[in-house]
C-alpha cells in the first residue's frame, strides 16, 4: 500500500470482514483491493474519471463511472453495509448533501479529510498571507481539487447540526495516530494533519 496514504491502511482497519462496500473516489482501486485482499469485501467502486476506472477493472476490480456530487441519490437505502469517501468530501460541490447521501445508503460511512485548521497552515497563512502548500495539501490554489476547505472542527460541527453520529475518530499528524471514541478533542484540530471518521446515521 502506498506509504504516502496511511490513511488507507486505517481504514482498511475500520471496515469488517466480508461486508458491502461502496467505495466513492475509488481512484486506481487501491483501497479496494486492500480491503478485497485483506477483509474478503463485496467492494464496489464510484469513480469520476473512467481511465481510473479501467484501472479498476484491469485489476478484478467492481468499478462505474459516475460523480459523487450527482449519482449517489440512484442508490437505494442502507444498500451498503459501509461507505468510503477518502480524501475527497472537500473536492465535491455539496458535502452537506454527500454526507447525507453517505448515511443513508451506508449503514456507515468512513470518511477522511486533510484538517485545513492544522497549526502549521494556520502559521503559514498567517506569516506569508498566501493559501499554504504542504506534504499533504501540494498543489497551488489555482489548480487544488479542494473547493471547500475544512477543519477537523468544521466537520464535527456539521455532523452534529445533521444529527450524524461519530463513532470513532482517528487523527493523523507526522509522527503520531490518536484514536477516539466518539468526537476528537479541540487539540486534534490544531495539531492533525487529517482525520477519519468513522459515523453513522
Amino acid at each position: 500500500m502506498n506509504n504516502n496514504r496511511t490513511d488507507l491502511e486505517l481504514i482498511t482497519s475500520l471496515v469488517s470482514k466480508g461486508t458491502r462496500i461502496l467505495d466513492v473516489g475509488c481512484g486506481n482501486g487501491e483501497l479496494l483491493q486492500s480491503l478485497k485482499d485483506r477483509k474478503s469485501v463485496k467492494g464496489q467502486g464510484l469513480e469520476l474519471k473512467q481511465e481510473r476506472v479501467n484501472q479498476c477493472v484491469s485489476k478484478g476490480l467492481s468499478a462505474i463511472q459516475g460523480n459523487a456530487d450527482s449519482d449517489l441519490s440512484l442508490y437505494p437505502n442502507q444498500s451498503f453495509d459501509c461507505v468510503i469517501l477518502s480524501q475527497t468530501i472537500q473536492a465535491t460541490n455539496n458535502p452537506k448533501n454527500i454526507l447525507i447521501e453517505l448515511v443513508r445508503i451506508g449503514k456507515k460511512a468512513i470518511v477522511s479529510i486533510p484538517n485545513f485548521g492544522f497549526w502549521k497552515i494556520r502559521a503559514d497563512f498567517a506569516i506569508y498571507g498566501k493559501m499554504p502548500i504542504t506534504k499533504k495539501l501540494s498543489n497551488n490554489w489555482y489548480d487544488t481539487p479542494n473547493i471547500h476547505l475544512c477543519s477537523i472542527n468544521d466537520f464535527v460541527d456539521l455532523c452534529r447540526e445533521l444529527n450524524i453520529k461519530i463513532e470513532k475518530t482517528i487523527v493523523l499528524s507526522s509522527n503520531n495516530t490518536q484514536s477516539y471514541n466518539g468526537s476528537p478533542n479541540n487539540w486534534s484540530n490544531f495539531f492533525g494533519e487529517e482525520a477519519i471518521f468513522l459515523i453513522k446515521s
